[in-house]
């Protein structure tokens, strides 16, 4: 079951003193900083990539092959992870907290883009016995591991609407 990291919020709670007050203030803007270096690194990853989705689909003007349509596929659900890997790190900047499902959501992509590549390599050696088999037996383990991160993914859903184990319920008078 994915679980939530919560970290308290500097901002709202007493501060240690003397000493303590500085180390810990000391540590969030290093934190900080090292949040910024990720994204940073995120985003020209990110860019570079699309870079390399535009030169791709280029050659596909002279080239319709299988492999530069799925190279562009490959690289396009790269970008797809990249970005979300950007917002996980966004969100637990801005909530101050781990949220699992961005990171969810990064395996169920990585997954589907594996299985998408793996696809193609299946049909280019349909007939040779235990490459396709090895193929065959990876995809259904991806698709397995899409459909275990998807159920995690909706638990997770379903766990977040649920109301705090500290509230009244209006059921409850």
């Amino acid at each position: 079951m994915a679980t939530q990291r919560t970290r308290p919020d500097p901002e709202q709670h007493d501060h240690p003193p003397g000493l303590g007050r500085v180390g810990t203030r000391a540590l969030e803007l290093a934190e900080n900083v090292v949040y910024a270096g990720i994204a940073l690194f995120l985003v020209l990853s990110a860019l570079l990539l699309l870079v390399i989705a535009g030169r791709t689909t280029w050659t596909l003007v002279g080239d319709f092959s299988e492999t530069s349509v799925v190279d562009l596929l490959d690289v396009l659900l790269l970008v797809f992870i990249v970005v979300e890997l950007l917002f996980a790190v966004r969100m637990t900047v801005e909530r101050r907290e781990l949220v699992a499902e961005p990171f969810l959501l990064v395996g169920i992509i990585a997954s589907i883009k594996e299985i998408v590549v793996l696809s193609v390599e299946a049909a280019a050696v349909t007939g040779r016995g235990a490459q396709f088999h090895d193929r065959i037996t990876e995809i259904a383990v991806l698709g397995v591991l899409v459909v275990l991160l998807g159920g995690t993914a909706w638990l997770l859903r379903l766990k977040e609407r649920e109301p705090d184990e500290g509230t009244a319920s209006p059921l409850n008078g």
